[in-house]
């Protein structure tokens, strides 16, 4: 459970224990090829992860039409606060794509699923459960 932190203002723990109740993924503890689809307000991407914070991510018509290269650095709250490699719902993704030279920040993350793919399969699948 979270305890608010005396030296962080009371908004700063309300977003924190709002991104407990809301959910997410933690980058951590994802394996290579992990595959997510994030639904924001305006785009659905797709994040194939290859470890570490660097993934395959496609999904929107000017930024990434086709899955390119970024970094994901985490999720923010439209401010300059990060929650470091997490993917966190009614947040906003923040990544780093080389042809531009700063971060792009979606719009608010409605959903998240956890794709699998096995071995006989060619696409890609909603898992049973949510991140």
């Amino acid at each position: 459970m979270f305890m608010p932190h005396p030296n962080l203002g009371d908004e700063v723990n309300h977003n924190i224990v709002q991104s407990e109740i809301e959910g997410g993924v933690c980058l951590d503890d994802c394996t290579p090829t992990t595959v997510l689809q994030i639904q924001t307000q305006h785009h659905c991407y797709t994040a194939v992860l290859l470890g570490g914070s660097q993934a395959l991510l496609s999904g929107h018509p000017e930024f990434c039409p086709q899955p390119v290269l970024v970094t994901i650095h985490g999720s923010t709250w439209g401010g300059s606060m990060l929650k470091q490699r997490f993917v966190g719902r009614g947040m906003r993704l923040e990544f780093h794509h080389s042809d531009y030279r700063t971060p792009i920040v979606t719009s608010s993350i409605r959903e998240i699923h956890e794709c699998t793919r096995t071995s006989n399969e060619s696409g890609s699948r909603p898992a049973p459960r949510y991140a």
